[in-house]
């Protein structure tokens, strides 16, 4: 859809209208979903990218100009600083404890939107629908395939009573049957004089398979376990 460099009106009102329609769409979803960039800042984002287009559409001049010269004049740095502001923004949205981080699919998330509200705002509308409907799909379609994808997953076990070569050997006997592996970290005693033997255990399991209670239940049958502790880790 062809849209006058210099919008009226009605032009304007319909590329912010889209925007807000597009944006709260993906909003309402980041915002269901508990994300520290909810409804109100995909909102935000998105309209400060679509003013930033409206407003270098009516700074552009036309006089002199062939059809072909406009996205090389200086007024075209506008869009591309809001961009950059954005990964400012994006930026404070990740956050890293540890081996988790956390935030990423939020900050693109930002990234994205920003980049539909400048083409809704620079007159592309179909563009933006189009561009609209891929992040829909994106955050929801493709969370139910990470969901079921298959990934490594950590948990640290302290086992009482374990202490010599041979009873260590068992340990790891028993896991491997099970399908696990498992590393000695270290050796430790409690206020009873107990032996605390701590592994390192790693299997892999999809998120949606949830809690891994059947390592638990196995180590439970032969061992006295004093501590179990799933270490979170990967990028969300």
């Amino acid at each position: 859809m062809d849209m006058p460099l210099h919008p009226s009106w009605p032009d304007i009102a319909l590329r912010l209208a889209l925007t807000i329609f597009a944006s709260a769409i993906v909003g309402i979803n980041r915002e269901a979903g508990g994300h520290s960039a909810g409804f109100r800042t995909t909102v935000l984002v998105s309209l400060a990218a679509a003013l930033s287009m409206i407003q270098a559409d009516i700074l552009l001049g036309v006089s002199g100009k062939t059809s072909d010269s406009f996205a090389t004049m200086d007024v075209m740095r506008l869009p591309l600083g809001i961009l950059t502001g954005m990964g400012f923004i994006g930026g404070g949205a990740i956050l890293k404890r540890g081996n988790l981080v956390s935030g990423v699919t939020t900050a693109a998330t930002l990234w994205a939107m920003t980049m539909i509200g400048l083409c809704f705002g620079g007159g592309q509308l179909i563009l933006g629908g189009v561009g609209t409907a891929l992040v829909v799909f994106a955050l929801i379609g493709f969370k139910w395939i990470d969901l079921r994808i298959s990934r490594q997953r950590r948990a640290s076990v302290v086992i009482a009573g374990v202490s010599d070569a041979s009873s260590i050997s068992d340990v790891y006997t028993v896991l491997t049957a099970a399908g696990y592996r498992a590393n000695f970290l270290r050796q430790t005693k409690d206020a009873g004089d107990r032996n605390l033997t701590t592994f390192e255990v790693r299997w892999s399991q999809s998120e949606i398979s949830g809690p891994p209670h059947h390592l638990l239940n196995l180590l439970k049958q032969s061992y006295d376990v004093e501590a179990f502790d799933v270490i979170a880790e990967g990028i969300h």
